[in-house]
């Protein structure tokens, strides 16, 4: 079975939203990059890299039609020596962040392709699952949104059924900040709007409900720790990317001074880039995004590395249904994991390009008996809401 063409699919539709919540009084529509990979014997395997900025989702696209020509006419079983072609192809270029996420949506792919030859759902590759739904989580409407507003938004999450959901509360962002990261301050006032935030949603939600907080990487060292130490008093599940990832000795002094779990991993690529957060023990989970950091073949090293260290493993997802059917197919395998990471407590959005709705139920995903990943894109639909340039 060959492969024939990688196509990219750069399409605008709409985010998922919860209902309950009046989530949905102005709904959004957001970008998301879907890979086809198409063989000669016609089965067909999807892949996602759903970026988080218009050029990054440009540029991967763009990338994927020439990494196209590296592969066609590969034997598409051949899943480990794709990946590391493609990953030695970009060696003097650099290897990780946009290459890892190219070969992200290939080798996400391949395993979907994988899966159908064999007639067999992706999980069942891997030894099979190891439980019967995967744990999730999920998260409120984020922004600098009222104190009332996000009350009422996880407590709506919660009578779905979700028993975790993470946050980042500090809005408004310092005056100075570009793209994440400029000072690493914050202004007093988002401070104490933060702080009052999670109070509120701690006693909104009860003792029993995991909180996590997002930094998104936004803080030097000293605000990172001033933040953490404020929020202890609400039992903080994790408190994730403090710092920018570029700095191990930044985390470092963040994880001395404070006394709340640590969790990074989302902007990590590649079995090689966690080997040091492992051996310094400078987090308590990790969180490597399927589409981000090597696809399905990657990630899954990445969670038997962490096994052996007994740190848990949580899949990143900041995009589409097809990151979310990843990580959950990797994941059911997987004895160290913790949830995978889900944008809203409902994803029914996802329905109008998927041919089957996702399972999830309470706080879990459960995973159908079909052949791959266990749904197809409709291509129709993509066309429709395709962006110019990038219909398929």
């Amino acid at each position: 079975m060959k492969i024939t063409k990688v196509t990219p699919w750069l399409i605008e539709a709409p985010e998922p939203f919860l209902d309950t919540a009046n989530d949905n009084k102005n709904p959004k529509n957001r970008e998301y990059v879907f890979v086809e990979v198409n063989t000669d014997e016609g089965i067909t395997g999807w892949g996602e890299i759903t970026g988080t900025s218009k050029v990054s989702n440009r540029s991967v696209c763009a990338s994927l039609r020439h990494v196209s020509e590296l592969i066609e006419g590969d034997d598409a079983r051949l899943i480990e020596m794709i990946w590391n072609k493609i990953f030695r192809s970009f060696t003097y270029t650099g290897s990780r962040g946009a290459t890892t996420n190219i070969i992200s949506g290939i080798d996400i792919a391949l395993w979907d392709i994988r899966g159908k030859v064999l007639g067999l759902p992706v999980a069942e590759l891997f030894g099979g699952p190891v439980r019967e739904g995967i744990p999730i989580y999920c998260h409120p409407n984020s922004g600098p949104n009222s104190v009332d507003d996000l009350v009422q938004h996880v407590r709506a999450i919660v009578e779905t059924g979700q028993t975790a959901l993470k946050t980042d509360p500090w809005f408004p962002h310092h005056e100075e900040e570009q793209a994440g990261y400029l000072t690493g301050k914050l202004s007093a006032t988002a401070e104490n709007l933060g702080a009052e935030r999670i109070a509120a949603v701690r006693e909104a939600v009860g003792p029993d409900i995991e909180i996590l907080i997002d930094c998104h990487g936004r803080f030097d060292a000293p605000t990172a720790i001033r933040l953490a130490r404020t929020l202890e008093p609400y039992n903080i599940f994790w408190f994730e990317e403090p710092v920018p990832v570029e700095s191990h000795h930044a985390l470092q002094q963040v994880r001395d001074h404070v006394g709340v779990p640590i969790c990074v991993g989302e902007r990590i690529h590649t079995r090689w880039e966690f080997v040091p957060i492992l051996e310094n023990e400078l987090a308590d989970f990790i969180m490597p995004d399927v589409t981000w950091t090597g696809g399905i073949s990657e990630i899954k090293k990445i969670a038997t590395m962490a096994e052996a260290y007994y740190i848990p493993i949580s899949p990143h997802d900041a995009s589409g249904p097809i990151n979310v059917l990843a990580g959950a197919h990797a994941m059911a395998s997987v004895p160290n994991h913790y949830r995978v990471e889900t944008s809203r407590a409902k994803l029914n959005a996802y329905d109008a390009f998927i041919d089957h709705p996702l399972d999830i139920r309470g706080d879990k995903i459960f995973l159908s008996d079909r052949p791959g990943l266990g749904v197809e894109l409709d291509r129709d639909y993509m066309r429709s809401h395709s962006l110019e340039g990038y219909e398929g």
